[in-house]
């Protein structure tokens, strides 16, 4: 092998052995490095360390150093991400449904293993696993990555998409037929993973749950230019849109009890403007879109939270309530 090629594969590996097996806490001695290194059929001596370490810091890698004993230890310190950060990763991966148990085991190793071995074990070995609902569909992983490329070039998609029964057993809507989307953007919403489309039918945005989707795959046609149009207004519907359901948007005015503006602010953002109308009530003017997951999100704060416009809907209401009432006294 040249001799410059030799060179640059001893720095990568020393980078490597740096990057993964020593932090402030665990600096690796002149010595161990050495050893690590001609274990790895790469040759290298405490005279030729001391100058590979001079031109990594000359590069601006940042190779710490300390005196263990009578020998030098050397170290990283900065890494991409402190361990708060990882563990805010760890943790969003094990709260996920839609990844499955065996696609975040593997998940979370990948992301521990980022900030080094040591850091690594404190991460797993503090793990609590909080979440028994992750989804069994394996090949989300490949939908996602069809569907992003799809999305980057402005092709259509196409898949199969089903429901599943009280067996836990795959219901395919439309007879199996495939259905052709126009992509516009993938969005993490209340759980789940879900793919937004432009429709033609509705000339509107609808949506697709990732983990309900088979056999993706991209398609040789462009989306439309009303497809392209709609993009733009994409962060402003992810904020209208209420939990990522069906349903036409209507402007809806809530008052509701003083203890429910966290509620509130979760809900819709801590953007909100509310107005207190007296020492127990505020009132606060949201963009929802009606569904039964409205309805359901609203009664559970029954006494504490109503609809006072528009009369459309205040009469919805009503009508909603009534229909449970008949369902009890059945």
């Amino acid at each position: 092998m040249p001799k410059a090629n030799y060179q640059k594969i001893k720095l990568l590996k020393l980078m490597e052995l740096f990057r993964h097996e020593t932090d402030e806490e665990h600096p690796l001695k002149t010595s161990e490095v050495c050893v690590c290194l001609n274990k790895q059929n790469i040759s290298c001596d405490r005279r030729t360390l001391g100058k590979d370490i001079a031109f990594l810091n000359e590069q601006g890698f940042e190779v710490m150093s300390v005196m263990r004993g009578h020998e030098k230890a050397y170290y990283i310190e900065d890494r991409s991400f402190s361990v708060p950060e990882l563990k805010i990763l760890i943790d969003a991966v094990q709260a996920a449904s839609f990844i499955t148990k065996k696609k975040t085991v593997e998940l979370i190793d990948k992301i521990a293993n980022l900030g080094g071995s040591y850091r690594a074990e404190i991460l797993k070995g503090n793990m609590v696993c909080f979440n028994t609902r992750k989804h069994s569909n394996e090949s989300i992983y490949y939908n996602v990555g069809f569907l992003e490329v799809a999305i980057q070039e402005k092709k259509t998609a196409s898949f199969y998409y089903y429901d599943l029964n009280e067996q836990g057993e795959k219901v395919y809507r439309k007879k199996k037929e495939r259905y052709i989307v126009e992509p516009m953007a993938l969005v993490f919403n209340e759980d789940n993973y879900y793919l937004m489309c432009y429709s033609s039918k509705y000339n509107g945005v609808c949506n697709y749950r990732v983990d309900r989707m088979e056999s993706v795959s991209i398609e040789d046609m462009s989306i439309s230019s009303d497809a392209i149009m709609q993009e733009a207004g994409i962060a402003n519907y992810t904020e209208q849109v209420f939990k990522m359901y069906g349903g036409h948007r209507v402007d809806v005015t809530l008052q509701f009890d003083y203890s429910l503006i966290g509620v509130v602010y979760d809900k819709f953002g801590e953007n909100t403007k509310m107005v207190k109308i007296n020492e127990n009530t505020c009132v606060a003017t949201v963009g929802v879109q009606i569904s039964p997951t409205f309805w359901g999100w609203l009664f559970q704060f029954a006494g504490k939270m109503k609809i006072l416009s528009p009369e459309s809907i205040v009469m919805q209401y009503k009508s909603q309530v009534n229909i449970m009432i008949n369902e009890v006294s059945e």
